[in-house]
């Protein structure tokens, strides 16, 4: 378990996730530890008085072992959604999901770290990295089952679904696109998801950080409510003011204009191994379990803190629960 006075390696903290994570470990008086090869990103990082920023590598070994010495525990949220083509997936899946976890796992055995937290994605199963229809979702879980066969290691798996809160990849580019657009033309709008407030998430890894029943298990976090992506679209609209209409299109052009918009700017951008990733539904098999202590909170009562129209998404998670 990890050490209480040690300080936590938190890579991937001046991320999304990162950022509520580094803030959940800060107010526990935690002294954290984050890289990043951009200090701007992690500037909102920098009053926090227990994390200390460094401008970092972590795909160097060298810089790596060097940050891992004297941590207690390690907690590893880096991810990317785009890493390029390639069988049985792109370089830059290969880079971060995969060589990134084998050699934190040998970082940590040659600096004596044992507790490890890593965090995957909702999907992911056994036997993945053969099976799955996305590279993405096939690099995920080889990266995973690195983590799960390092035996000697304290390790704790995280399995999120797609995750909302402020300056989301998910709610607030849908807003933003019905701010631009007068239609929104969306491929496989059936596939399903069960979003879960990135405050639930931070808690859970910080929870588990020196939580004994944790060790060896791999948990599912998902929010209390499963919608369609033409649901969370509409949800989106109807919150930014700016509701548009909704075309739901058949795969071979869903396909089509994913590859079209591979090389769009900022929120139009669509890959077709995203597309991919849209064919299996991302729903938890149950419950998050009892021992990471979270009631999971439902978007609608927690974007009205982030966005500007915040009773319209009230509105539109009833409309949505009445038509069902």
């Amino acid at each position: 378990m990890a050490m209480p006075d040690a300080p936590v390696l938190l890579l991937g903290g001046s991320g999304f996730i990162g950022r509520h994570v580094a803030a959940r470990l800060a107010a526990q008086a935690r002294h954290v530890i984050v890289p990043t090869r951009n200090r701007e990103r992690a500037r909102s990082l920098l009053t926090l008085p227990t994390v200390q920023v460094f401008q970092a590598d972590v795909h160097d070994d060298d810089r790596l072992a060097s940050l891992m010495r004297g941590a207690g525990a390690v907690v590893n949220l880096i991810g990317v959604l785009e890493g390029g083509r390639g069988s049985p997936w792109g370089p830059g899946f290969e880079r971060a999901h995969v060589r990134l976890p084998a050699r934190l796992v040998e970082a940590a055995r040659s600096a004596g770290v044992r507790r490890l937290l890593h965090v995957s994605a909702l999907g992911v199963r056994d036997g993945g990295e053969r099976t799955l229809p996305s590279m993405y979702l096939r690099s995920k879980a080889a990266g995973e089952r690195i983590v799960r066969d390092a035996k000697d290691l304290a390790w704790t798996v995280f399995r999120p679904s797609v995750v909302f809160g402020p300056g989301d990849a998910l709610i607030e580019r849908f807003a933003k696109l019905q701010r631009w657009l007068p239609v929104m033309l969306v491929g496989r709008a059936e596939a399903r998801f069960q979003p879960v407030w990135v405050g639930d998430v931070a808690a859970a890894i910080a929870r588990s950080i020196d939580e004994n029943a944790t060790v060896h298990r791999c948990y599912e976090l998902a929010g209390p409510e499963v919608y369609t992506l033409r649901e969370l679209i509409r949800a989106a609209g109807e919150i930014a003011g700016c509701p548009r209409p909704i075309i739901g299109l058949p795969d071979a052009l869903g396909r089509l204009q994913a590859m079209l918009l591979e090389r769009a700017p900022g929120a139009l951008r669509l890959s077709r191994d995203n597309f991919d990733s849209l064919s299996i539904d991302n729903v938890a098999e149950g419950p998050i379990a009892p021992e990471l202590r979270i009631e999971p909170k439902p978007l609608a009562a927690v974007a009205p803190a982030y966005f500007s129209h915040p009773h319209e998404l009230r509105l539109a998670d009833e409309r949505r629960r009445a038509g069902r």
